[in-house]
């Protein structure tokens, strides 16, 4: 499991509503051998989630607790079972950890409207300095370094969102950004305010479009006062 960034002031922004459920988030589990990538393939896109790689991973785990955490479902499923495994053990240690040190558990219901939006504001938060915008000439740039990068093509998504977190930036005969999923512009200045501070901010597309969110913003705040 990853290290997340750290933000103060995330935790009052987001709450870390879902921190339970993000517990439960596993390294890529899936399985494609050879000699059977195409129903690999068909396997992995069951669990497919439309914003991204973190919560199809969140399914995938899912899945594996309603089956019991059986071998044989994650064989006839193309998943790794060690990884699973590995990452159930990780959650229960934090947890306890958690436990420990009376830090507040909240979690979200799944059947909510806001369970998977929560989970990706959530995620925003660990990840707030690995997010990537969408030019317009159809690459994206890394925010701040302005890396030119692509969509790794595990990806599970079916769409190029306009802003992207990410887990790992892959370098191969392209730069490639793995495990992505989709966010919302407007999350970054309410989470992560001080990094997504223009005036230490590279002249960029992203930038533009973050001008126009703050502006907005601080339209709505004015007619909030009235």
């Amino acid at each position: 499991m990853r290290s997340y960034q750290y933000l103060p002031c995330c935790q009052t922004t987001v709450d870390f509503v879902c921190y339970y459920h993000i517990l439960s988030l596993a390294p890529n589990c899936f399985l494609r051998p050879r000699e059977a990538q195409k129903a690999a393939d068909e396997a992995k896109a069951r669990f497919g989630h439309i914003d991204g790689d973190h919560l199809t991973l969140l399914n995938v785990y899912h899945a594996y607790k309603q089956n019991n955490e059986d071998p044989q479902w994650c064989y006839e499923n193309f998943i790794n079972s060690r990884a699973l495994k590995s990452a159930d053990n990780v959650r229960q240690q934090l947890v306890r950890i958690m436990t420990r040190f009376n830090l507040k558990m909240c979690s979200t219901d799944f059947n909510s409207r806001e369970y998977y939006v929560n989970i990706r504001k959530t995620l925003l938060a660990g990840y707030f300095m690995q997010v990537a915008h969408l030019e317009r000439t159809g690459h994206y740039l890394t925010v701040k370094d302005n890396q030119v990068v692509h969509l790794h093509p595990s990806n599970c998504m079916d769409h190029k969102p306009e802003w992207v977190i990410y887990n790992e930036y892959v370098l191969t005969t392209r730069n490639f950004i793995r495990t992505v999923t989709d966010i919302r512009g407007e999350w970054l200045i309410d989470i992560a305010p001080h990094y997504y501070d223009l005036s230490n901010f590279p002249s960029c597309e992203a930038k533009r479009v973050l001008e126009r969110l703050y502006n907005k913003r601080e339209r709505e705040r004015a007619a909030n006062r009235g």
